[in-house]
């Protein structure tokens, strides 16, 4: 039986976006127990508040949720634990540099499986001021209502 090529995506993290400016991303691969994986499967897990850190030339996972697999005979240490990520050494020495020098942090993306292996995109994030925020949410609102203002002139409708 031939594996799928790519599954859907099981978490996202729409708040980084939101709280971050976003930089270089990398694909890593995350070490994770058996039920762990079938709860990923179920599509169960959250980003939200999940952040990375480098010790001693590793790069771990921290604050991300995934629940206890209920079919599971064992029970996983915590749902919050913390997992390492697999990154080749010359991508982990880049990201701790970049980490040390211009005060970044490390944040988690979206979590997905690609063939067949469960995947976490991590980013290099810094954080956004309030009117930065707010300056973000003007903006796509002042893009939608362009958006909504061209479509009903393309219907023959007055704005």
């Amino acid at each position: 039986m031939k594996k799928p090529t790519s599954d859907p995506v099981v978490a996202r993290n729409r708040k980084a976006a939101h709280d971050y400016h976003l930089g270089e991303s990398w694909e890593a691969g995350i070490v994770l127990q058996g039920p762990e994986v079938k709860a990923l499967r179920e599509g169960r897990a959250s980003l939200a508040g999940g952040f990375a850190d480098v010790e001693n030339r590793e790069i771990w996972l921290h604050g991300v949720h995934i629940p206890q697999y209920s079919q599971a005979r064992w029970v996983t240490e915590g749902s919050r634990r913390k997992r390492k990520l697999l990154l080749h050494r010359a991508q982990i020495d880049k990201i701790e540099r970049k980490v040390n020098e211009s005060g970044l942090t490390i944040v988690p993306v979206s979590l997905y499986f690609s063939d067949g292996r469960a995947k976490v995109e991590i980013a290099l994030a810094k954080g956004k001021k309030t009117w930065d925020k707010r300056q973000t949410l003007a903006e796509r609102e002042a893009s939608r209502e362009a958006e909504r203002a061209v479509s009903r002139r393309l219907k023959g409708r007055r704005g």
